[in-house]
């Protein structure tokens, strides 16, 4: 589902002269459906930085990022649009929303856009959000005005409405507590029973020890004269 061959990344420094400063080099990663693979390695050794080539935020150097058949280095604006629509999910440790749409339609939003019946994704925006914890009253609101919290419980049932074959999670049982740490731990687990494959940053010990299949050490794809990323 997710393949990673010989990728590369750098980082050009233009206020300091177009010095370019490589930060990933001949990276290797193969993640099959129903598995989750864990990015480990020390702060700056370019596990967020292969997050973001993979959802293609970032432009690869060199290399290839082949997810359900697209290769994110060289597909097309529309194609990882679509991509993002329809395979590729991204739970990030922050929440961006348009203003005053009301939580329950931000949940919604992800099951609209692949053409979903507004009842039915509304109906699993509420199940997720009940299951997070995020009181009822709280529905009709924005979440911009949400404490940290609560805005983090938001953007895992985002992430987690639509059905992703492929998934990005970034911290997602951080600063939670036991309660919603539990139920997120869950939704990994049901992702990969019905088939998702999943890559993911846990600095939680025993949530990825729980949930992920293999680890991988990205630090040894870090040139040594890279900074961090």
């Amino acid at each position: 589902m997710i393949e990673i061959r010989d990728l590369s990344k750098t980082f050009t420094l233009h206020n300091q002269g177009g010095v370019v400063i490589p930060v990933m080099q001949g990276a290797e990663l193969t993640v099959a459906k129903g598995e989750c693979v864990a990015l480990t390695g020390a702060s700056g050794a370019g596990k967020s930085t292969l997050m973001r080539m993979i959802y293609g935020n970032y432009l690869a150097a060199g290399g290839s990022i082949v997810v359900n058949g697209v290769d994110v280095v060289r597909a097309e604006p529309r194609e990882i649009l679509a991509l993002r629509r329809e395979v590729l999910g991204y739970v990030s440790q922050f929440l961006r929303v348009v203003p005053r749409v009301p939580t329950v339609d931000v949940v919604a939003e992800p099951l609209l856009a692949v053409g979903v019946d507004a009842r039915a994704a509304r109906a699993r925006a509420c199940d997720l959000l009940a299951r997070l914890n995020i009181p009822e009253r709280l529905w009709s609101l924005s979440p911009t005005s949400f404490s940290g919290g609560e805005q983090q419980r938001v953007n895992i049932a985002r992430g987690f409405a639509h059905c992703y074959p492929a998934m990005l999670l970034d911290e997602p049982t951080a600063s939670l507590d036991a309660t919603n740490r539990e139920t997120v731990l869950s939704l990994i687990e049901e992702a990969k029973a019905r088939g998702a494959a999943i890559v993911g940053i846990f600095h939680d010990e025993a949530a990825r020890e729980r949930v992920c299949d293999r680890e991988i050490d990205v630090a040894v794809y870090t040139p040594s004269m890279a900074g961090a990323a």
